[in-house]
């Protein structure tokens, strides 16, 4: 991790642990996190119940899933929830994590402005919208900040054959999260990968674009490489100060019937579909 990512990381830390008061008495969990998850605004639903249960206080840094990798590795944060299954496993495998535990899935879908300039309206699947891009010299906007929705767009230009770099003109890095680059693709008529949760929570604010790849719904979605799945991870208690008990009674009530049935019921009442769709072990036997 660069130094400014480390000093922008502390920062955020920081304000997380000041908004949410002094500790007091009270446990606290450090959660970091994807931005969606946040951005969506899925957490401000489900964390109340969870610090009420257990009389805890859950200070989260919602970041790219690298820079939540890189704090679990340092021992920075209890517990991780992101969305970068190859990462994930390594993370467990290399001692930093204890286990890791489905949690969700939602899809990755391809925005771009009504007036579609590389006409990749309808194609079914993203790598070839992604090529169909690159011919096409229109702008992209890439988060460019090692997120879990960042993995995944490097790997479909890998399998579209399309080399990308700062020197294209139309390629655009940002090093943002996924609002904000929304906001910068609405602003500039852009295409960006985003994962449909956080694009349907913003979609009010996002007049210019539309999903052009990945249908109305994840049932529509016929790419398998889209698929966005959710994943969190104890981080491991030899760090030291680690708060142990408290990380799995987070991953047991994350998993729980209860709160996954929650997850599955959040978005559709606002949108018609849920922004994320339950996938813990519990749930699925239940």
């Amino acid at each position: 991790m660069r130094a400014g990512s480390i000093i922008f990381v502390a920062l955020v830390i920081l304000a997380a642990s000041c908004s949410r008061g002094g500790s007091g008495d009270v446990q606290v969990l450090r959660l970091a996190t994807t931005t969606s998850t946040n951005d969506s605004g899925l957490l401000d639903a489900l964390l109340p119940d969870f610090e009420a249960g257990n009389d805890a206080r859950v200070d989260v840094v919602a970041v790219g899933t690298g820079q939540a990798i890189a704090l679990g590795e340092a021992g920075d944060a209890d517990v991780i929830l992101v969305h970068a299954r190859a990462r994930e496993d390594a993370f467990v495998a290399e001692g930093h994590g204890t286990d890791r535990s489905d949690v969700m899935y939602n899809d990755f879908v391809i925005v771009g402005p009504s007036d579609d300039p590389a006409k990749i309206d309808g194609v079914p699947f993203a790598a070839d919208a992604f090529a169909a891009i690159a011919a096409a010299g229109a702008v992209f906007a890439s988060r460019g900040d090692d997120s879990g929705t960042h993995t995944k767009e490097r790997s479909l230009w890998e399998a579209a054959g399309v080399v990308v770099d700062a020197d294209l003109p139309w390629y655009k890095s940002l090093g943002q999260g996924m609002g904000s680059t929304l906001n910068y693709a609405e602003e500039t008529g852009a295409y960006t990968l985003t994962d449909r949760g956080t694009f349907l929570s913003q979609s009010a604010g996002l007049p210019n674009l539309r999903i052009l790849v990945g249908g109305s719904s994840i049932e529509s979605n016929v790419d398998p490489a889209l698929l966005n799945p959710y994943g969190v991870i104890p981080v491991d208690p030899d760090k030291g100060g680690i708060a142990v008990e408290l990380a799995g009674a987070f991953v047991a009530w994350l998993t729980s019937v209860e709160t996954q049935e929650r997850i599955g019921e959040f978005g559709v009442d606002a949108f018609g579909q849920p922004l994320f769709y339950p996938d813990s072990e519990a749930w699925r036997n239940r």
